[in-house]
């Protein structure tokens, strides 16, 4: 199982986001301090937003905040609307090419079984608990230190 980049970027801008709170961050800054293209991560923004992750702000002075709590934000969640495509095996598609071994196939319930736990884990985890602990995470990507972003909310 591999994320894909659009979905990598996106928990990056998270994190950047919730660790910036409660200032607004741009996607300028964010691009320069993970050396991501700026182009897409204005396509990450846009669709964060849409998503209802982000609030966005045009003009001068605008750029992105969270527009909830971070431990409001399922990383499971957000990762099953970001990814195109958890099907890990051809024969996980609906109305697919059936496969010679599938009336016999153990294969199937194993691989589907381990996308489940996959996704199961990331369901116990929100924004906040990428955020902490959020002193070391801020020297890394040059914030200034700040509020505390919250305790994590693990189930």
């Amino acid at each position: 199982m591999r994320l894909t980049a659009y979905t990598d970027y996106s928990l990056r801008v998270l994190m950047y986001v919730a660790l910036n709170a409660p200032e607004r961050s741009t996607v300028s800054e964010i691009a320069g301090c993970y050396h991501v293209s700026r182009n897409h991560l204005v396509k990450v923004a846009h669709r964060l937003s849409q998503l209802g992750y982000l609030k966005t702000t045009r003009g001068r002075g605008g750029g992105i905040r969270l527009a909830r709590p971070a431990h409001q934000i399922n990383l499971g969640r957000v990762v099953r609307q970001l990814e195109p495509d958890l099907r890990l095996v051809q024969c996980f598609e609906e109305g697919g090419k059936r496969c010679r071994i599938e009336p016999s196939c153990v294969l199937r319930r194993t691989l589907r079984e381990a996308l489940e736990a996959f996704l199961a884990v990331l369901d116990g985890y929100t924004l906040t608990d990428l955020v902490e602990p959020s002193s070391n995470l801020k020297v890394l990507l040059t914030l200034p230190p700040g509020p505390h972003p919250g305790k994590p909310t693990r189930k």
